[in-house]
């Protein structure tokens, strides 16, 4: 009931009456006053008026599932929702899930995480109020070599929900890194539990504007509050994120490759016909980057005119995380 309660005190803006409320929802003036005073606990300022009723003076910086219902506009993804003030890892939280049989689109979002994880075993520190620490769930039925491309597709749900939610021009270091101003703002990991050559489940996390960074990766990242100089309203950034990516993956599905995104991921590329440096096992060397191709590679034109499909390895970029 408080998102729903929620929702028209956002959509109308104006003062809504306790009995307008009690008819809406179907529950008595009692109900709508507790639910109210809740809301408050939270941190929401709501005013109310005798004869007038209600009305959301300012919205919180809080995380709770009736806020995130109150502003996500999906049709599958986080209609399944459970929220954390504190878990190990969101990604923990959404893996255990899925093992019990939790929906495609189950969305898992913590206020903390005392384990955060990060690539290659790597501790993503995580601490209350500031951060979004956000997991999902998806089923598809698509093989695990085409699965490996959804880390790009969050990629790229994250750079547009960024850009809808602060305004901020976000762009993507290839394959899937959202970097805003040469920074990186965001990290992704994503796992895998398949069965022979199906997959059972694929948990995507986010973890975006973290303030505070290990003194190795200072000088690679920063954070949306770091670069707008003012907080941003965290519920909102969640469910842009999430709507994009649920936009995006229902394209990707349609033909389990890069191919319906390829317009779009390049004009997000921040590497798009710049100088890269690919650093190959076979000898590093440098390039022109083109965009990607259908499989989610980076096409880098050589000095001699080849164009080479770089599917792995890390490919360090001119004006990007230090390299000149």
């Amino acid at each position: 009931m408080k998102a729903e309660i929620l929702k028209i005190l956002k959509k109308e803006k104006d003062y809504v009456s306790g009995q307008e409320l009690c008819e809406s929802l179907g529950v008595s003036r009692t109900a709508v006053w507790k639910a109210i005073r809740q809301l408050e606990e939270q941190g929401y300022v709501i005013e109310a008026v005798r004869n007038k009723g209600y009305r959301l003076v300012e919205e919180a910086d809080v995380l709770t599932v009736a806020e995130l219902h109150s502003v996500l506009d999906t049709k599958w993804l986080g209609k399944e929702l459970e929220y954390y003030y504190e878990t190990d890892s969101t990604n923990n939280r959404a893996r255990d899930a899925a093992e019990k049989g939790a929906s495609h689109g189950f969305l898992a979002v913590a206020d903390c995480q005392t384990a955060g994880k990060g690539r290659r075993g790597r501790v993503w520190n995580s601490p209350h109020g500031t951060d979004i620490y956000m997991s999902f769930v998806l089923r598809p039925t698509f093989t695990p070599s085409q699965a490996s491309m959804l880390t790009l597709v969050a990629g790229m749900a994250v750079v547009k929900g960024v850009q809808k939610a602060t305004g901020l021009s976000a762009m993507i270091k290839w394959p899937n890194d959202a970097v805003v101003n040469g920074k990186k703002i965001c990290g992704i990991l994503t796992e895998m539990s398949t069965e022979e050559d199906a997959i059972r489940y694929v948990v995507l996390g986010i973890n975006v504007n973290a303030t505070e960074f290990p003194e190795e990766i200072r000088d690679k990242a920063t954070s949306l509050k770091l670069e707008l100089g003012r907080s941003v309203k965290r519920s909102d950034v969640i469910c842009a994120v999430a709507e994009s990516f649920e936009e995006y993956y229902e394209i990707f599905e349609k033909t389990c490759d890069m191919s319906g995104l390829l317009s779009a991921y390049d004009e997000m590329l921040v590497n798009m016909e710049k100088t890269v440096c690919v650093l190959d096992p076979k000898g590093e060397y440098r390039g022109k980057a083109l965009g990607i191709d259908e499989e989610g590679c980076l096409l880098v034109e050589k000095e001699n005119g080849e164009v080479v499909h770089v599917l792995s390895g890390e490919v360090s970029v001119r004006g990007i995380y230090g390299y000149v």
